[in-house]
């Protein structure tokens, strides 16, 4: 299996059953497996094939934080074993448990719930989304995990360095909305554990539309949580992948809660006022616009591993776009 030797781990695991491996789908960057010797079940999570910035994919982190949020009893993975021996799989790598539950990534799993419980499970994405920032870094041993202090600064700062490793074409109006972001930049308020890419479908969503785990850390910071809330806004209007090729995002979806509401429900909760996002929201759409950059990059390299990657690139202008209108008020 491209990027996984089975037996390696095997061996590694002390296995006496011989291992099977999936690789799951959705994942842009680092590639994520299913592995079990037929009765117990892993998720192994490794970093990607090729280009990436030197630390951008630390294992060490995301199993860090994994660890200290399953111990704070936030829904995440327990991991269960850290390799930082690249001769076992050829990359450092990490095991977690197996949590069931279901990604919903195409527009029929929204429209096929029903109205009333697409609303009631947003709304709960964002009640889990303000439970992580609620969560005291200290108290939970992340004190060191990240420097909020000039958190926004920094971020402008790494996914301009991200672009410009990851240019293979042209891209209109990338590095204007660059040079916008960087005039006025918030200094945010007290920190909090922020995902770094925190959607719809990074969550595993049980039987009872509840979520299960919220999953792929490896961004996970001490930061400014609008980063998060932000970026889960910007995500809500990108489109689903769709069986067919017809491109509906989210927000389309009949049951679905704007991002009126989506804001409101974080601030109630949260006690954070988020009356001004625009910043915020272009600076997401930037950088979401730089890491499917990246993918493409890597795609056009032969560096990605799995399906549905030609028509990332795609997705790169408009998002370009958004982040120009937010900085306008819209």
């Amino acid at each position: 299996m491209k990027g996984l030797d089975l037996e390696k781990l095997r061996t590694y695991l002390g296995s006496a059953r011989p291992l099977t491996g999936e690789m799951f789908a959705g994942g842009r960057s680092n590639l994520t497996y299913a592995v079990t010797d037929g009765e117990q079940r892993w998720v192994l999570r490794r970093p990607p094939l090729g280009h990436v910035l030197p630390t951008a994919h630390d294992m060490v982190r995301e199993h860090r934080v994994l660890e200290a949020l399953a111990k704070a009893g936030f829904p995440a993975p327990q991991p269960v074993a850290l390799c930082t021996d690249i001769s076992v799989i050829g990359a450092p790598f990490y095991l977690m448990e197996h949590v069931d539950g279901r990604i919903y990534r195409e527009e029929s799993d929204l429209s096929g719930m029903g109205e009333a419980a697409l609303h009631d499970l947003v709304l709960r994405l964002v009640d889990t989304l303000a439970d992580l920032h609620a969560l005291d870094p200290a108290a939970i041993g992340l004190a060191d995990f990240g420097r909020p202090e000039g958190f926004n600064q920094r971020q402008v700062s790494r996914w301009k360095k991200q672009l410009d490793a990851s240019r293979s074409r042209e891209v209109a109006g990338i590095d204007e909305l660059h040079a916008r972001l960087a005039v006025d930049i918030p200094a945010g308020g007290p920190g909090a554990v922020v995902h770094g890419d925190y959607r719809l479908d990074n969550v595993l969503i049980g039987a009872d539309l509840r979520i299960n785990a919220v999953l792929d850390w490896e961004m996970s910071t001490l930061g400014d949580p609008l980063s998060d809330v932000a970026l889960m806004l910007v995500y809500a209007g990108l489109p689903l992948q769709v069986s067919g090729g017809r491109a509906t995002v989210p927000l389309q979806v009949a049951g679905h809660p704007s991002l009126r509401e989506m804001s409101a429900r974080y601030a109630a909760r949260s006690g954070r006022d988020v009356s001004d996002l625009h910043w915020y929201v272009a600076f997401a759409a930037f950088k979401l616009a730089v890491i499917l950059e990246g993918v493409h990059y890597r795609y056009v390299q032969g560096q990605t591993v799995g399906a549905g990657f030609d028509s990332i690139g795609n997705l790169v202008g408009p998002l370009v776009m958004r982040g120009h209108k937010a900085l306008e008020g819209n």
